[in-house]
């Protein structure tokens, strides 16, 4: 097993790791920020007001990416037996 082999794995790894929950926070980032912006235009400033529409965001964007996510986690397992398999 080189160097390089566990980098790479690590890299591939890593960004696996980024690609798969970026839906999900891209949801909730792009909710929260609509959501301040109309709580600055009302001025009406509740703490909680942002919690209940960014979780569902999170949980629509989850549901509607799950089977990518699902493929993408798969293939990256499979491959990664295929690299166990020639040490």
């Amino acid at each position: 097993m080189t160097t390089e082999l566990i980098i790479s794995l690590g890299r591939e790894a890593i960004m696996m790791m980024l690609m798969v929950s970026a839906p999900m926070l891209l949801a909730g980032l792009v909710v929260g920020l609509i959501i301040s912006i109309l709580q600055a235009i009302t001025q009406i400033h509740e703490m909680t007001l942002t919690f209940i529409p960014k979780i569902a965001a999170v949980a629509i964007a989850l549901l509607v990416f799950l089977p990518w996510i699902i493929n993408t986690m798969v293939a990256f397992t499979s491959r990664l037996y295929g690299v166990i398999s020639t040490l």
